[in-house]
């Protein structure tokens, strides 16, 4: 299911990008053509805003996993849960890194957007 996330990730951002494209390239008239590269541009402003805003919630995730690792270390010499609590911050972890996989491939795919956006107004 992991691997399934990120190509669903990459499809989804490379339909994007390819409709961005065509729809683009094929409009005749210059002052078209930059209306929507500038809504473009807009909205992928605002996708970028929220996954650099992601990034901020995934260092704060980080900080509490190493606050529940340091509180764990004493409770691990007792008996009790212990292998499951390791688990779930595992999973915690595993997910945290995902994500900030999955928002990196975001970024990459919303730079070369704006590339093309802005290639495209240049072009007359």
């Amino acid at each position: 299911m992991v691997f399934l996330s990120f190509v669903y990730r990459f499809v989804t951002n490379f339909a994007f990008m390819a409709m961005v494209y065509f729809s683009l390239n094929f409009l005749e008239k210059y002052q078209n053509r930059a209306i929507v590269a500038i809504l473009v541009l807009v909205y992928t402003g605002m996708r970028a805003a929220s996954t650099l805003r992601a990034f901020y919630f995934f260092q704060k995730i980080e900080k509490l996993e190493a606050e529940t690792k340091r509180l764990q270390a004493p409770i691990n010499d007792g008996a009790g849960g212990t292998s499951t609590r390791k688990q779930i911050v595992t999973d915690v972890a595993r997910l945290r890194r995902d994500g900030e996989l999955k928002s990196y491939m975001d970024l990459f795919f919303l730079a070369l957007i704006v590339l093309l956006c802005v290639a495209n107004i240049m072009r007359q």
